[in-house]
């Protein structure tokens, strides 16, 4: 019997890449901690790091090998580590709260009442909850600016489905596993499509094309589908954001 990994760990990625790991599951405490992880990372400023980025509950760091010795790296994330317990840190600073309309249900969100069943609520019960939630950008991944939030409570830990829905709209909230995602792009999916929003996760032309920044806290507010289709031709959907100064609540 193998003895269970120790987390943190360091792992190598490639030739130039290593990968502080706080989990092997996703939690709270671990996603908390790859993203506090990553901004101490970034406010070191070590010459060499090209790039630092978060998955679930993981920080990477690109770095140039003709300038940082690997082992000596290791050795300074290690002791980076040992200076707090990053499951309890607090998130990075600057992090902001989008409030995004969407239309659950209906023609736009044609898997909401299967889901809603899924979770055990009726779908009345499901849109009071998915309207009083406040998810997390837990990561920017699958497609570009494309956010995993999450988690929604415990009974929302849904499969994904058995089969592949064709296609689902640039803008469409799918759910599973306790997450939700609003698609960067019209895409094939196994999560269950229960709602439509306007908004773009990717903007190619802006100066800022992924609007996103893992951290950010989403919350959704109902709306009827007429005003989801007025909202089509504007970049933030009609999503309104707002600086959170701390953990408690926004600005």
């Amino acid at each position: 019997m193998t003895d269970a990994p120790a987390f943190p760990a360091i792992r190598d990625v490639g030739l130039s890449g290593l990968l502080v790991t706080f989990a092997d599951t996703l939690s709270e405490p671990a996603n908390r901690a790859a993203l506090a992880f990553r901004a101490a990372v970034d406010a070191q400023g070590w010459d060499g790091v090209q790039e630092t980025a978060t998955s679930l509950a993981s920080a990477f760091l690109r770095y140039d090998p003709l300038t940082l010795d690997r082992d000596a790296l290791a050795g300074r994330l290690r002791d980076l580590l040992a200076e707090t317990d990053w499951t309890r840190a607090p998130l990075p600073e600057g992090r902001r709260l989008w409030t995004i309309p969407v239309a659950l249900g209906g023609d736009a969100g044609p898997q909401f009442d299967e889901a809603a069943d899924a979770a055990g609520l009726t779908p009345d019960q499901a849109r009071e909850e998915i309207a009083a939630a406040r998810t997390r950008v837990l990561t920017i991944g699958f497609a570009p600016g494309q956010a995993y939030l999450g988690r929604l409570p415990e009974h929302w830990n849904i499969p994904r489905l058995q089969e592949l829905t064709p296609n689902v709209p640039k803008g469409a909230l799918v759910a599973a596993i306790r997450q939700l995602i609003v698609f960067a792009r019209p895409t094939p999916t196994g999560w269950r499509h229960i709602g439509q929003t306007a908004f773009r996760s990717f903007r190619p032309d802006a100066e800022t094309p992924f609007p996103l920044t893992p951290g950010d806290e989403i919350a959704f507010s109902p709306v009827p589908v007429r005003d989801i289709e007025a909202l089509q031709d504007s970049d933030d959907g009609g999503a309104t954001v707002t600086p959170i100064r701390e953990e408690g609540g926004p600005a």
